[in-house]
């Protein structure tokens, strides 16, 4: 339900969107669209600290990549899908590394241009191994190489203009991630309690 202004900016939007997505069941979870993370956003390029601070707000982390790669203006380098999403992991920990330890999604888009399919299943296979990967020097410079490498819970592949279904599997994708991380993190917290209240107890009888 979001509303962007959209224009010929390097990125879609000038500030951070709010977009309220409503499930059969009338259940409701909000997107932060925040596109101004590009390289250098955590020493505030672009729209950086004003977004990167949205970002602590989350439950879940999405990135959303052009299967194509990304050019952030024309005397910029051209960078692929993979080098994006490790730089955009390298620029949320030098910001803040504790942001790595919420649940993640990659969302692949623009699935419907040419040559696609191969290139998604790439990436796939790619973030499989990104630990060996991130150590080739063709593939992804040193400079931004992360310490943490992110860890996706899921990579869906969507076609936003084309495709309404894997929209709709996006959604009920991002509802099963959210479900588990709360599950967990509610499983945590009674686990917690239930120290807690053992040592409590050991304490009194000593």
């Amino acid at each position: 339900r979001a509303r962007p202004k959209i224009a010929s900016y390097p990125f879609t939007t000038i500030r951070p969107n709010i977009g309220i997505c409503q499930y059969d069941d009338c259940r409701q979870v909000s997107f932060a669209d925040l596109p101004g993370l590009i390289e250098g956003a955590h020493l505030n390029a672009g729209m950086g600290h004003s977004f990167l601070k949205h970002v602590e707000r989350t439950k879940i982390l999405m990135f959303v990549v052009d299967v194509n790669g990304f050019q952030f203006k024309a005397d910029s380098p051209v960078r692929s899908a993979l080098e994006t999403i490790v730089i955009l992991n390298k620029e949320l920990e030098l910001y803040k590394s504790d942001i790595l330890d919420k649940p993640a999604l990659c969302v692949i888009s623009k699935m419907d241009s040419k040559g696609a399919d191969a290139k998604f299943d790439l990436i796939v296979d790619s973030l499989k191994n990104l630990d060996e990967i991130v150590r080739d020097e063709s593939v992804i410079e040193p400079e931004f190489v992360p310490e943490r490498l992110i860890k996706f819970a899921e990579v869906v592949p969507i076609s936003a203009k084309f495709s309404r279904k894997s929209v709709d599997n996006l959604k009920h994708r991002v509802r099963h991630v959210i479900d588990d991380y709360t599950h967990n993190q509610s499983l945590h917290q009674e686990l917690e309690d239930k120290v807690s209240h053992t040592l409590s107890q050991k304490s009194t009888i000593t």
